[in-house]
Formats: structure tokens, C-alpha cells, sequence
């Protein structure tokens, strides 16, 4: 069973290569005038592909193919201010170097939209938001020649509003009614105090998506469930999908802050879970969600080798 790990959006080992700056909107309107405020948006997008290309160099060097984009490269892409600047015209060269290097090294990337996406909000103008919020990210995908489905956007299900079922059924409405360029991307994430994973894995398999588990969050709210009586099921959503499943794994910053996320992972915690994938069997993805980004992936990695039955491949992958 072959098991690769991924991490974050930064890397905490290059210097100076942040691919999150931003800029605020009263920092642009304090500026003179429509020109001084596209000219800051210009270097601050510039800077962050450059350095997402220089993180995509770095991952190759440690044989990490799985990464997720932060959803930041273009400071406030989707805000009204900016309605008028075609940032994808203007970055066409370096946005279609970034997916031509993704395409050459067969990179499994991803992309997760803030918390405030929510397909099952019942506010028109969330809603409307929250589209253009999708779309902007698929935008981007397109942009550098990403146009394969394989390459996914993680969402959560969303609020409750007082009403759960109701709220489901809202959200599998919207999600029906996107164009199919953006809601063939979606997988779909169980969170830390609403939607548990058998809500989602029920969601999933109606609508046909790929569910991605949050260990972490299973364990802070499960209804009593277990995730050995449900993993192979979630595994199964991914049978028609170009990439294994793929999971989400952190370990809880401390007993009083469970659902915080620490600054790596817990070693043991992680092979008691493998110890139950092995009895599945199916390769998978592991999206490492810790402080300390692909330093905590490199971490856990050297660890894991102590094991007598995970044979060590690379930094990035290994088999158990």
C-alpha cells in the first residue's frame, strides 16, 4: 500500500518565498487613484507565483507530488473594486509555468476556499460570494492549463441554520446548479462540529463526489461512529477518480485546545491510523495540515522509517 504525504500552501524552509501576500482594501483606499492600486496588486501577485514556482521546485527536490495552492495568490481577485482587472490576461506566462511544471511532474495539487465559501448559506448574496469565490479558483486551474478535473477544490458542507437536514438538502440544490467547470472540482471535507463524516460520506455518495477525511475533526465530532466501519466506503467515493483517496491528518495542539491544530504531527497517532487503513488496502494521499508545514512533513517522514513494516521510499512517499 503506497502512502504519499503532502502539506500546505508555505514552506518553512526557503527563505523569503511566502506565495500569501496580500493586500488590504484600506491599504488600496488610501491610494491616489485606479493605478497606484493596480500597480501594488501587480507585485504582490507577482511575488507570490514566483514564489509558489520556487515551493513546486523545492517539493520536487524532496519528492512531495501532493501540495495544496493557497487560496491567496491574487489578493482580493474576487472583491468589487477589482471587478475590471483581468489578472488571469495579465499572469497568462507565469500561471501557465506553474501548471506546465505540475502537468511534467504529474503533481497531485488542490486548492481550499476560505470558511466563508458556503454553498448552503440561505443568504442570496453569501451565496452569489461564495460562487464567485469557486470560480476565481477555477479560474486560476484553467489558467495554467490545469483543465483536467483531477485537480480538486476541498469545501465543508457549511452552517447549520438551525435546521441541519434542511441545510443539506440547500446545499446539494446549489451544488447541482454550478456549472459543471467548477462543480466537477469539489470534494467535500467533514468539519470539526456539524457535518461528521457520515453525514458527508451520505452526501457524497448521493451526489457522486469524492469525500475527503478529516481525521482530526472525525475525532472531534463523530456522533459515536467509527471511522474502521466507514473508511473503506470514503475510500470508495474516489473509484473513478485519476488520484488515490486522499485524507487530511493534524494532530490537536493540546487537551484544552483539541480542535486547534499542533505545530506537527504525532507520530504514533499517525501509524495507529495507517495500522487501520493497511486492512483496506488501497493506496492513499495524506494532506498533512500542521504549524509547521512541510518542516513537519520532513519530520514525520524521518520518523516513520523507525517502523519494521513501512519500508521508507523517499521523503515524500512509503509503503506499508
Amino acid at each position: 500500500m503506497l502512502v504519499r504525504l503532502g502539506y500546505v500552501a508555505m514552506t518553512m524552509n526557503l527563505k523569503d518565498c511566502s506565495p500569501s501576500g496580500t493586500v488590504t482594501v484600506k491599504t488600496l483606499t488610501g491610494m491616489p487613484d485606479d493605478e497606484a492600486r493596480l500597480y501594488k496588486l501587480r507585485k504582490v501577485t507577482e511575488a507570490n507565483l514566483h514564489n509558489t514556482l520556487r515551493i513546486l521546485r523545492y517539493n520536487k527536490a524532496y519528492n512531495i507530488n501532493v501540495y495544496r495552492f493557497t487560496s491567496k495568490l491574487v489578493p482580493l481577485a474576487t472583491h468589487p473594486m477589482l471587478s475590471h482587472w483581468d489578472y488571469v490576461e495579465e499572469f497568462e506566462k507565469e500561471l501557465r509555468s506553474l501548471g506546465d511544471f505540475v502537468k511534467e511532474n504529474n503533481f497531485r495539487v488542490s486548492a481550499h476556499p476560505d470558511h466563508y465559501t458556503l454553498l448552503n448559506s440561505p443568504s442570496k448574496e453569501v451565496l452569489e460570494a461564495s460562487v464567485r469565490d469557486l470560480d476565481y479558483h477555477v479560474k486560476l486551474f484553467e489558467a495554467m492549463g490545469l483543465e483536467d478535473y483531477r485537480y480538486k477544490l476541498v469545501m465543508h458542507i457549511g452552517g447549520f441554520y438551525k435546521n441541519k437536514q434542511a441545510s443539506i438538502e440547500r446545499f446539494k440544490e446549489n451544488y447541482a446548479a454550478l456549472p459543471d467547470r467548477i462543480r466537477k472540482r469539489l470534494i467535500l471535507e467533514n468539519d470539526d462540529k456539524t457535518y461528521t463524516a457520515m453525514d458527508v460520506l451520505g452526501i457524497c455518495r448521493e451526489i457522486n463526489a469524492p469525500m475527503v477525511l478529516d481525521v482530526h475533526h472525525h475525532n472531534c465530532v463523530n456522533n459515536g461512529q467509527r471511522l474502521e466501519d466507514m473508511l473503506e466506503e470514503i475510500f470508495d467515493t474516489w473509484k473513478n477518480e485519476y488520484f488515490p483517496p486522499k485524507i487530511h491528518f493534524s494532530t490537536p495542539k493540546s487537551f484544552e485546545s483539541f480542535r486547534s491544530h499542533a505545530d506537527d504531527i504525532d507520530v504514533n497517532e499517525f501509524y495507529r491510523f495507517l495500522q487501520m487503513a493497511k486492512g483496506i488496502g488501497k493506496d492513499f494521499d495524506v494532506m498533512i495540515e500542521a504549524k509547521n508545514k512541510d518542516a513537519a512533513l520532513l519530520s514525520l517522514s524521518q520518523e516513520l522509517k523507525e517502523f519494521d513494516d513501512i519500508r521508507w521510499m523517499d521523503e515524500g512517499h512509503f509503503e506499508i
